[in-house]
Parts: C-alpha cells; sequence; structure tokens
C-alpha cells in the first residue's frame, strides 16, 4: 500500500509512545505487539489487555425502513433485537458467499449501528448502500468514531471504576450508553458486553477526540489490576484459541455461512434476504466441504495456505489460519476439508503438509484452550 494512503486510528501517537511495533493493516497503521505476544495473550487470559480496534468501520442505519433494510441484507433475525441488543450475523452474496461477518446493534425502534471489518468498509458500504430500502438513512460513522477494547477477566472491574452506573448485570451481546457524564465526564459513548478474545471483557464506542482520554484512564485504572496494551499479534491468537473467524481467511465470498460453521446465524425461517436461496439449497445439498479446528499432534505450526491431507498424503484441504496457542504450547489451525465424517469428527487425524513435510493433527472443536 502506498504509505501516503495509509490511516492513522486516534490512538496512533500514543501506541508510538509505548513503543508499540508497527504494521500495516487494513489500510491502517496498527499496533502489533508491545511487550511480546504471549506475554500480552496471558494477561488477557488472566488478566486484562487493552485493544485499539478503531480500524473497525461503523455504520448507522437509521428511519422507518431501518430494520426491514437490516433484514433484507443480513442472514440473522434482526427481528428478534431490542433496545440495548446487539446481534452477530454476516452479509451474504446472491450465491451465498460471505460479504463480510458484523455486529448489528439496535439502539431504538428506528435506529441501528452495523460494525464491519476494517479492509471492508468501503466495499461494505457500497453493498448496504445498494440493498436497503427506500426510507432508510445511511451513516458512515466510521472516520468519527473510536473503538477499544478491553478484554478478559479483570475487565469489568477495572471498567466500573470509571463509571458511575453499573455494568454488574449487564448481559453478553447486550450494551449501554451511559448518560451524559457517566463515563469519564464524556457523551456519547457506548459500553458492549462483546469481543473476539473468548474472555469477559467491553468494547467501547466513542466520539474520535475522546479515545485517547479513555486510553490513558483504563491503562491508568488497571495497571494494578495487571492490564496490559495488547496489539494485532495476540488478537489473533485470542480469536484463533477461541475458534472465532477471521474474514479473508476462514470465510471469504467463496464461502457459506454453512461451510463455516455459521448456520446459527443463518435464520432461513424468517423473510427475504440476499442470498437466502442459495443459502437454502447449500443446506438442503449438504455443503461439499467443512470448517474444522484442530490441533498439532506433532512440533510445528501450522500456517495459513498449508495443504491438509489424509492418511495417504493425498490433499483434501487447506489450512485457513493457524498458529502457535500460548496456553496449549502446541499449534493450532482452522481450515477446510471434506465434509466427512472421517474427517470432521472430533478425534480424527489429519496431515498438515508445509514444505515437503507432514505433520499429523487432531480435529479439536474449539476453543482449544477450554477443550
Amino acid at each position: 500500500m502506498d504509505p501516503q494512503t495509509i490511516k492513522t486510528t486516534p490512538l496512533h501517537a500514543q501506541h508510538i509512545q509505548l513503543g508499540a511495533r508497527m504494521m500495516p493493516f487494513g489500510g491502517f497503521d496498527m499496533p502489533v505487539q508491545y511487550s511480546g505476544i504471549i506475554d500480552e495473550h496471558m494477561a488477557v487470559r488472566q488478566a486484562a489487555g487493552l485493544f485499539d480496534v478503531s480500524h473497525m468501520g461503523e455504520f448507522l442505519v437509521e428511519g422507518p425502513t431501518a430494520l426491514a433494510s437490516i433484514q433484507r441484507i443480513v442472514s440473522n433475525d434482526a427481528e428478534k433485537l431490542y433496545d440495548g441488543k446487539a446481534m452477530y450475523t454476516a452479509m451474504c452474496m446472491p450465491h451465498g458467499g460471505i460479504v463480510d461477518d458484523l455486529l448489528v446493534y439496535r439502539r431504538s425502534e428506528s435506529s441501528y449501528m452495523l460494525v464491519v471489518n476494517a479492509s471492508n468498509i468501503q466495499k461494505d458500504w457500497d453493498w448496504v448502500s445498494q440493498h436497503v430500502l427506500e426510507g432508510t438513512t445511511l451513516t458512515n460513522v466510521s472516520d468519527d468514531m473510536a473503538l477499544l477494547a478491553i478484554q478478559g477477566p479483570k475487565a469489568f472491574d477495572i471498567v466500573q471504576t470509571l463509571l458511575d452506573t453499573s455494568i454488574a448485570d449487564l448481559k453478553f451481546y447486550h450494551f449501554i450508553e451511559p448518560a451524559a457524564g457517566k463515563f469519564l465526564g464524556l457523551n456519547n459513548v457506548i459500553l458492549s458486553y462483546t469481543g473476539y478474545t473468548g474472555e469477559k471483557g467491553l468494547e467501547i464506542y466513542c466520539n474520535a477526540e475522546d479515545a485517547v482520554t479513555i486510553w490513558q484512564a483504563l491503562l491508568e485504572a488497571g495497571t494494578s489490576h495487571g492490564l496490559k496494551p495488547v496489539g494485532l499479534g495476540a488478537r489473533d491468537t485470542l480469536r484463533l484459541e477461541s475458534g472465532f473467524c477471521l474474514y479473508g481467511n476462514d470465510i471469504t465470498e467463496e464461502t457459506s455461512t454453512y461451510e463455516a460453521g455459521l448456520g446459527w446465524i443463518t435464520k432461513l425461517g424468517k423473510g427475504d434476504f440476499v442470498g437466502k436461496t442459495a443459502l437454502e439449497k447449500i443446506k438442503a445439498d449438504v455443503p461439499d466441504r467443512k470448517l474444522v479446528g484442530f490441533v498439532m499432534a506433532e512440533r510445528g505450526i501450522p500456517r495459513h495456505g498449508n495443504a491438509i491431507v489424509n492418511a495417504a498424503k493425498e490433499e483434501i484441504g487447506v489450512v485457513t489460519s493457524g498458529t502457535q496457542s500460548p496456553i496449549l504450547s502446541k499449534g493450532i489451525g482452522m481450515g477446510y476439508v471434506p465434509n466427512d465424517k472421517q474427517y470432521t469428527t472430533p478425534g480424527s487425524i489429519i496431515g498438515i503438509s508445509s514444505r515437503g513435510k507432514t505433520r499429523e493433527a487432531i480435529v479439536t472443536k474449539p476453543p482449544f484452550h477450554k477443550s
């Protein structure tokens, strides 16, 4: 990417000041690590970690037809949302492939927020714009908002010290919008019990100009609890230990929700939506392949693009994500294999082939660190 076109988040100077190693990701200059991937990973699993995920995109979907528009473009059933409830879903192509996976937040009956992946912001904006109904107003607020994530067993305790409203009863995939001044004296803040690590935590949406205030306050309040800043390196190892898909690796425009194990966010019983007809057929015919998780039985770290082979060393699939699990001290990964019980049943043996060498792996249902 042209260095002159790469974007920065409102927290860029903070990362530089903390000595983060930076690299381009999704069009942004982002921190990969601070103290080290393993150290940061373990902080999230044992205490808390603070992430800058302001590269993510946010779209406001508002108006009398907002819900109908969302129902038309996502696979999950937004009718089930209520004020303060969030939902994980996908937008699909007419042929059933995934445009993106995203979150939908219901703020009121006529006001929703979509949160999309950084590398897909423009593509998703064009897609949503193309498919919404008359009477729906779209606003791309990606550049006006920042997003911080605080994740780990101590995350709620740390945030509570900065908040005048109790979050003790906040449920998973629910959010609050504190009254003006209740959180660090700021306005327009959303505290969402969501995340991408498999740990309890909050994602904090705010005005871009307030990001530094929140970042510094969380670091100050959390240091005594073991809070550490965390980069994209540990974000990836954490999400993979938890078995969460990464767009561009595990899910793409060429994969359907049923292949990717996301049938649970595909509600064929609701009204019509883009891709529904294709997905009905894919489900009825049973997908030819399936995304599975695996843990290496031998030393070696699986990598994206490695071949998956059977006992006869015949190539049967491909690794979509792979890394070394800091918790297990073993290689872990996900990949597509034929939808056959001999390859998809937990405990089955497959081979991961790289540079002419094949190593055994055991098919394992994520989350790996809790298996």
